[in-house]
Parts: C-alpha cells; sequence; structure tokens
C-alpha cells in the first residue's frame, strides 16, 4: 500500500477524533510548563487548536524531553557552546566577544524568519552573516553539524517563551507564498504538507502518529537518525517521502514555508531542542 492511499484510507478517522500518545500529560521543564496547545491563530482557516509535536509522541519518548540531562539534545548544545567560545576566522573573534551572554539571544526564535533589508532571514542566516561579515570565517554547511548545533543552542535560549512570527506588512508576501507551497500538491505521490499535517494529524502511520508538523520545537534531535535535525532538513526529508524533487535548504522557497508554519504555531511555547521519533 502506498503512503498516499494509507492517508486517504484513514482520513475519515481522523476526522472524526484526534489520536494522542498521551493526551493528560505535561510537558515540564526545569519547573516549567511549555504550552502544548493553543487556539489556533485566526490565518488557520481549517484548524480550530494547534498541538505540539511532543503531544504526538510516545510517553517514552515525551519522558526524554522532561529533562534536560536525559534529552540527548544537549551533547549537541554542549557542543555549540565549545563553538561559540572560539575564535574562528581572520578577525579571530569568537561568537561571544560580541555576544558576551549567550542567553542574550533569548526571543530571537520566537520571531524567525523575518523580514530585513526586504530579504526573508532565518538564524541560519543571521548566524553565517556573523562568520562571514563579522569573523572573517567560512560560512557553514545550512543543516551541517556545527549550524545544527549553534541553532539549537540558539534557540534554546527561547524555551518557554510563545511563538509570534510577523506575517503582515514587509512579510506579507513572503507568507503568501509559503501558504501557497504549503498547500500544493507536489511529487509522484501528488500530496502537500496539508494532507498530513492538517487532514490527517493524529493518524497513526508507520507505527507513529502523525502530528501537526509544527516546528516550535526545532531544531530537534529525532531518535531516528540520533542527530540535531533543522526546520528545512525536516521539510527536504517531507518532500523526498512523498517523491518530489525538493527545494534546496536555504532557498526561498523554504524560507518562506518556514515563516508560514512557523505562523501556525503561534501561542506554541519553543521546546527548542526537542525530542521526536
Amino acid at each position: 500500500m502506498t503512503l498516499k492511499a494509507l492517508m486517504l484510507g484513514c482520513a475519515a478517522a481522523a476526522m472524526a477524533t484526534v489520536a494522542f500518545a498521551d493526551e493528560d500529560a505535561v510537558l515540564s521543564i526545569e519547573g516549567e510548563t511549555m504550552v502544548t496547545q493553543a487556539a489556533a491563530p485566526a490565518h488557520m482557516e481549517n484548524v480550530d487548536t494547534v498541538y505540539s509535536g511532543w503531544t504526538f509522541r510516545t510517553p517514552e519518548t515525551q519522558a526524554l524531553q522532561l529533562d534536560d540531562f536525559d534529552n540527548p539534545a544537549f551533547v549537541f548544545v554542549d557542543q555549540a557552546l565549545e563553538l561559540y567560545e572560539t575564535a574562528d576566522g581572520t578577525a579571530g573573534k569568537s561568537c561571544m566577544d560580541c555576544h558576551a551572554n549567550v542567553a542574550d539571544f533569548a526571543g530571537l526564535k520566537t520571531s524567525l524568519p523575518r523580514v530585513e533589508d526586504g530579504e526573508l532571514v532565518t538564524m541560519t542566516n543571521l548566524v553565517n552573516e556573523c562568520r562571514t561579515e563579522r569573523m572573517g570565517a567560512e560560512p557553514w554547511k545550512y543543516s551541517g553539524g556545527q549550524m545544527s548545533a549553534m541553532t539549537a543552542l540558539l534557540a534554546h535560549q527561547s524555551r518557554g517563551m510563545p511563538m509570534d512570527v510577523t506575517i503582515d506588512g514587509d512579510a506579507a508576501p513572503f507568507w503568501e507564498k509559503g501558504k501557497e507551497l504549503y498547500y500544493t500538491r507536489v511529487g509522484q505521490l501528488d500530496m502537500s504538507c496539508s494532507n498530513c499535517h492538517e487532514d490527517n494529524y493524529g493518524v497513526m502511520i508507520r507505527a507513529d502518529h502523525l502530528s501537526q508538523g509544527q516546528i516550535n520545537g526545532f531544531p530537534t534531535y529525532r531518535l531516528k537518525n540520533a542527530k540535531i535535525n533543522t526546520t528545512h532538513g525536516r521539510f527536504k526529508g517531507c518532500m523526498k517521502n512523498i517523491r518530489a524533487t525538493p527545494f534546496k535548504e536555504g532557498s526561498p522557497e523554504f524560507k518562506a514555508l518556514e515563516l508560514y508554519v512557523a505562523s501556525r504555531s503561534t501561542g506554541l511555547s519553543v521546546e527548542s531542542p526537542s525530542v521526536r521519533n
């Protein structure tokens, strides 16, 4: 049975009820309770409530995120702290030379992507701009190990804060493009993002529940590949799963899609770095 056939066969069940691994579970980390479900933002026409991907995971996977000591993502966060303090490039500077306290990045994750000088930028863009323009260092690969770790560290500073990206004004055309991409069917399976993450979330597929595809927990550690996964890396993987040719990581298309998907997470707490299957 193809993925498309399975999804279509499960659609009626998904309409009837939303399935969670443990709908009574509470995500509380270091004494702070995260918002894992919230009223859907006004721009979402087909969904009343938004849910963090954490709510769809098994109790065993959920438990890994309840304690930073058990969360395997923090191995990479610690690596990023070393990178943060290490000088690189012709200027002989480290991140810490300009940003002495990494906690000063609190709130950054909640507002990204955002428009700067007419261009939509992501956290990865900001990191590489600092590396090339201020440190005289080579840019890191978009979803490479160093960048994935660094963006996990920076996003972690916003943990517990609500997602709230700007979608009007200069951001509006980028957001509209992202929305168009979200609902456009592509690939040999002729599927869109919405077919899985809006029409069929909560459905059990391949021994796991489909989530709403929220990115409030990204970068995230996936048990599947035992590493930090970026938003664009996940977009790329999804497109491959439906047998479509993926856009390039860091492309205008994926940045626009990231803005739109981030807007669907409005009100959910940043969980970075989260743990997912």
